[in-house]
């Protein structure tokens, strides 16, 4: 876990289609309450496009607030979608691809 982070959230399972309203819903209170967020994706299991379009939303929407959105313990899933879509850097990510 980063140092700084105040707040961490453990995203397990599929991160996709079917449950991004769910996941969208947490990410969006945990970013109200101000604080920077880790999040943890060593549990996803599966990463599709819109699972990739709620990552970028939260990062987003972190900047907007000044505060900082940090991704950690990144899964194969999520290694493997963000290779193929050369997002590491847009994440400020220090993982190896």
């Amino acid at each position: 876990m980063y140092p700084n982070a105040h707040q961490r959230l453990c995203i397990e399972g599929e991160l996709n289609i079917y449950t991004a309203a769910e996941w969208k819903k947490r990410l969006d209170d945990l970013i109200a309450q101000g604080e920077d967020l880790e999040l943890d994706l060593g549990g996803v299991q599966e990463l599709d496009t819109a699972g990739l379009q709620l990552l970028i939303m939260a990062k987003k929407e972190t900047s907007l607030r000044n505060q900082q959105l940090r991704l950690a313990n990144h899964s194969p899933a999520v290694l493997e979608v963000f290779a193929l879509c050369d997002l590491a850097v847009m994440f400020g990510d220090p993982v190896p691809l």
